[in-house]
């Protein structure tokens, strides 16, 4: 008679999403896996341990981080499953206190983002360069962190800011002239950068192959050759938690896709700002981004 192998234990990485939560609180169940989630309460907090101490089993991780950490050998495997998804343009902001802007006149100003290699910053940047006609050589960049990657080198055009400086203080004394400043804005002298910055997400990502992706999960290498039903049950149990969450929507605006496919153009786009903002040295096919068992995974 066939014996089940045993019940894995997960040192997990995974915010309290709408789209996770029903996997974290219990009410989607496995006998294949248990989960052990230490407390991150901003779960990118966590991607520094991930890629540099190798610290988790599984869990969310931005991709861009991962396409960087891949060139380095990082020792995971990525699942096509997307754990955080959104729109990018309402997170960039000018002080309209300061007069209106409008994103070519970026062109020539200066502008703050946390870290140079944040996913949405990524996002940001190649849209705004794609669509909105804002030449990235023309701005001055200005940065608060270090990559999460320590063996990647911001390009020396990127510039520091003092430690005791935050954006949005340097927004306000007209130190910067935009900045990724996040879903919230935190002054109501805050404008976003494209107008009407919500309509204009939506109907990008209906041109453009769906929402940008910033969060996909990852599995330690070594688990997914030991123990390939622990990575198919990770993916199981992602997608039924999907389909408990109601605040999101589905359809051609699912932010939260699932298997290689729905996720193509989206990591194709990706793939290829990385490239052009020297995220990464060498352009990915998205079919190597994976093994030969979470390609399969639909």
């Amino acid at each position: 008679m066939l014996t089940r192998p045993d019940k894995m234990k997960l040192h997990t990485l995974l915010g309290n999403y709408p789209n996770v939560v029903a996997l974290k609180d219990g009410r989607v169940k496995s006998d294949v896996v248990e989960w052990d989630f230490p407390d991150f309460p901003v779960p990118n907090r966590g991607f520094k341990p991930m890629v540099r101490e190798h610290k988790f089993d599984c869990g969310e991780l931005a991709i861009v981080t991962f396409l960087q950490a891949r060139e380095y050998g990082l020792p995971y495997v990525l699942l096509p499953a997307t754990v955080v998804g959104r729109g990018q343009l309402h997170t960039v902001a000018y002080n309209s206190e300061r007069g209106t802007l409008k994103p070519s006149d970026l062109n020539g100003r200066k502008f703050g983002v946390r870290s140079y290699t944040q996913t949405t910053g990524i996002w940001v940047r190649g849209i705004l360069a794609e669509s909105y006609g804002v030449d990235w050589s023309k701005v001055e960049i200005t940065t608060m962190e270090d990559p999460h990657v320590a063996q990647y080198k911001d390009p020396s055009f990127v510039k520091r800011a003092p430690e005791t400086k935050q954006l949005p203080q340097m927004l306000i004394d007209g130190e910067i002239d935009a900045a990724l400043i996040g879903d919230k804005l935190p002054d109501p002298r805050f404008k976003t950068l494209v107008p009407d910055a919500e309509k204009a997400n939506k109907e990008w990502a209906q041109s453009h192959g769906g929402v940008p992706i910033n969060h996909m999960v990852i599995v330690r290498e070594k688990i997914a050759k030991d123990r390939p039903d622990v990575v198919e049950e990770i993916f199981r149990l992602l997608k039924a938690a999907r389909e408990l969450d109601t605040s999101a929507p589905k359809g051609a605006l699912d932010p939260y896709r699932f298997g290689v496919e729905p996720n193509r153009e989206a990591l194709e786009r990706v793939i290829d700002y990385s490239l052009k903002q020297q995220m990464i040295t060498k352009k990915v096919k998205v079919d190597d981004l994976f093994d030969d068992l979470t390609r399969k995974l639909v």
